[in-house]
């Protein structure tokens, strides 16, 4: 594992949210809000790669130059459906210019590999280095669905370090598979657990995550 690639954020609030959405007597309702909780904090982690300019505004005591994201480029959040979901409102919030794609896969659960159903992603791209992709999952378990999300920007030649991957809790394998062919695409997460079981389900993990959020 390249841990300069792997930036992990386990303060006590992202913690303690963890603990509760892992434990299998939390019901849905609470395991959605412990999850925004933590989407939120990386979301703000994330966010510290996105360019800055300067910009002069007026305060009810003086004018002075401040610091902003710079309007002129594109920031893009790509859930992968279904868990992914999760993210999008926290993400709206935070980033309000930001545009959302929304990529839809679900895993075959005898190859893990993952089946295509929907994709959001088609647009153009003008200048590519403008471009700052946030591809959200709550679980990066094998990587695979991971991967192919990173391969839709990467075909358009977006940068690999504009792109980042924001899970809450990730297993080795996964790391490993993503960095084995992304290698210069960053992992936020809040967790890395110790192993996928022979189901492909990271150990000690929380279960299927778009199960335990949706209450099915």
């Amino acid at each position: 594992m390249n841990k300069d690639k792997v930036r992990v954020i386990n303060n006590p609030v992202i913690l303690q949210n963890l603990c509760t959405m892992r434990d299998k007597t939390t019901d849905s309702q609470n395991v959605r809000i412990a999850t925004r909780k933590i989407t939120r904090a990386l979301l703000y982690e994330a966010s510290k790669s996105l360019p800055l300019i300067e910009k002069t505004i007026t305060t009810p005591l003086t004018s002075f130059k401040a610091q902003t994201i710079d309007p002129e480029i594109n920031i893009i959040i790509s859930p992968i459906l279904r868990a992914g979901l999760i993210f999008t409102d926290e993400a709206i919030d935070i980033l309000p210019q930001a545009c959302i794609r929304h990529i839809g896969m679900y895993r075959d659960e005898k190859t893990l590999k993952p089946v295509w159903y929907y994709n959001k992603v088609p647009m153009k791209v003008q200048d590519s280095h403008k471009f700052h992709i946030f591809i959200t999952d709550p679980m990066l378990a094998t990587g695979n669905s991971l991967i192919e999300a990173i391969k839709l920007y990467a075909d358009k030649k977006i940068p690999l370090e504009n792109i980042k991957v924001i899970c809450i809790i990730a297993a080795p394998e996964g790391i490993a598979n993503i960095q084995d062919k992304f290698p210069e695409v960053e992992i936020i997460t809040a967790a890395v657990d110790s192993h996928l079981n022979e189901h492909g389900y990271i150990v000690p993990g929380m279960g299927d995550a778009g199960d335990r959020i949706f209450n099915t």
